[in-house]
């Protein structure tokens, strides 16, 4: 069985809205695109390429698959690191509205209900499936159950508004810290695993945690 690892750059507001680039995604009026880049040291950057590296595939949301499509079959031979593996490796695209075949190399649409599709691709044998960005789709994955690691970049800062990775569904999701590394421009790398314990905590008052101290 194959796990499934979701990688994602995140502000401490909870936003993953276009980390990338200023145009990246200015649906619903942000304006804060590229807020990511400044926190990329070199430390980062080796913890963000040995993630795409050690990838058997990848699944990846519409609006993802299209930015990756665009940039990365063009990509330079200094980006060649990266570029080799999500270029040749497979891709399994979670889309309503394209439609197969798709133009880049080794790339597929999964058919039918997504949380099914991406069920059936983790009972294969094989290396790890990576999910980048693809906030839509994870929020997909994360309610069916279907996420084995959530890896993190934390950056140190706030961006007021903007698509967030967590819905607010009012559900109860507990997780395990995995690892956690601090970078030299104050980003926090972070993982995550799922946990099956979703009952509720007991909730002691304050009088009853000062009695304890």
């Amino acid at each position: 069985m194959r796990k499934l690892i979701v990688d994602e750059f995140m502000t401490l507001d909870g936003v993953v809205q276009g980390p990338g680039y200023v145009d990246e995604d200015k649906s619903g009026g942000f304006e804060q695109g590229g807020w990511h880049l400044p926190y990329i040291d070199e430390r980062a950057m080796k913890w963000i390429t040995a993630g795409i590296v050690n990838a058997g595939g990848f699944v990846l949301g519409r609006r993802t698959y299209e930015i990756f499509a665009a940039y990365w079959p063009k990509a330079g031979k200094e980006e060649e690191t990266i570029a080799n593996p999500l270029n040749t490796r497979p891709k399994y695209v979670a889309s309503r509205t394209l439609k197969g075949p798709l133009a880049w190399q080794n790339a597929t649409l999964l058919e039918g209900d997504v949380a099914k599709a991406v069920a059936a691709l983790k009972e294969e044998d094989g290396p790890e499936l990576r999910v980048i960005g693809s906030a839509q789709l994870v929020q997909t994955l994360l309610e069916h159950g279907l996420v084995d690691e959530l890896r993190i970049m934390l950056d140190p800062l706030t961006v007021g508004g903007g698509k967030r990775l967590f819905r607010d569904d009012r559900a109860r999701r507990t997780l395990k810290l995995m690892e956690s590394e601090v970078t030299s421009t104050g980003a926090i790398l972070l993982s995550y695993a799922p946990t099956a314990d979703t009952t509720a905590p007991r909730r002691d008052t304050l009088r009853e945690v000062a009695q304890r101290r």
